[in-house]
């Protein structure tokens, strides 16, 4: 379980039931996404635990609502804008000369 301190700060580290908890989601999950290497994590010794850096874990959740959004712009229909779908912000192209 996630022990909650001051300013409910969590540490720097989680474990892997912790990760579950976050996602709610089952603990081999989170070992699933951490073999394929979509989850960024250590292993504490050789044969340790596993640990996934919270702000790790909070960047791939950023990311995962980005791609879900991408994915929702492209199943729009014929009008999907391709530059929204490439990532690029607005204010974020250059003019072509």
């Amino acid at each position: 379980m996630i022990e909650h301190g001051p300013g409910d700060a969590i540490g720097r580290f989680l474990t892997v039931a912790d990760a579950a908890e976050v996602l709610a989601v089952d603990i081999e999950a989170v070992h699933g996404l951490i073999r394929s290497g979509e989850l960024p994590a250590i292993r504490v010794g050789e044969r340790g635990p596993w640990r996934i850096e919270r702000t790790q874990l909070e960047v791939w959740i950023d990311e995962q609502y980005e791609a879900t959004r991408r994915y929702s712009a492209w199943h729009q229909g014929d009008f999907a804008n391709v530059v929204e779908l490439s990532g690029a912000r607005a204010g974020g192209l250059r003019p072509v000369d």
